[in-house]
């Protein structure tokens, strides 16, 4: 089963000719050539593929894309504001090393206790918010200085101390 991670958002339209913005989170500036394919969210976890024809950077966090059947202002806006999401492999391929959004993926371990896979990495200007899915419900982890245990890359998990009732929140 292909794994989707969820790199920005379409936020404009761009021009007449179909042309979208994209704001994304790769934590570096790309052009994203040879990115052949992006994923739109029609439902939850059902995604539809869109072929990209062309890309070009606008600055460090947008990019300006071309999709293929997308050839005028109106359809474009119909795409504006749609989450944009691409497959593992892409991903490694374009997002910076050090980037947070490569903690797309990894599991959250709370005192030895596994607690679910990241599935969105949220930058806030003094601390991470990964949100996970637990008991069917969505949970935000806040990563900061006080609750961040250690990052094992190896073997994809990021160990926190979480306080005491925060889980309790979400769960109740």
């Amino acid at each position: 089963m292909i794994e989707y991670f969820k790199i920005g958002k379409l936020v404009a339209a761009h021009g007449i000719n179909g042309e979208l913005l994209l704001k994304h989170e790769l934590g570096k500036k790309t052009s994203l050539k040879g990115l052949k394919t992006i994923f739109i969210e029609d439902r939850k976890h059902s995604f539809l593929p869109w072929f990209v024809q062309a890309t070009r950077v606008k600055n460090k966090e947008e990019v300006f894309i071309k999709l293929d059947d997308v050839a005028t202002r109106e359809a474009a806006i119909k795409l504006a504001q749609k989450e944009v999401w691409i497959t593992e492999t892409d991903l490694k391929k374009f997002a910076a090393k050090s980037s947070p959004i490569n903690l797309l993926g990894y599991t959250i371990i709370d005192e030895e206790k596994t607690l679910g896979q990241i599935i969105e990495v949220i930058e806030q200007a003094h601390q991470m918010l990964c949100k996970i899915e637990l008991n069917k419900k969505e949970v935000l982890i806040p990563l900061n200085g006080d609750t961040l245990k250690k990052i094992d890359h190896k073997n994809k998990e990021v160990k926190v101390n979480l306080p005491d009732g925060l889980l309790e929140i979400y769960l109740e």
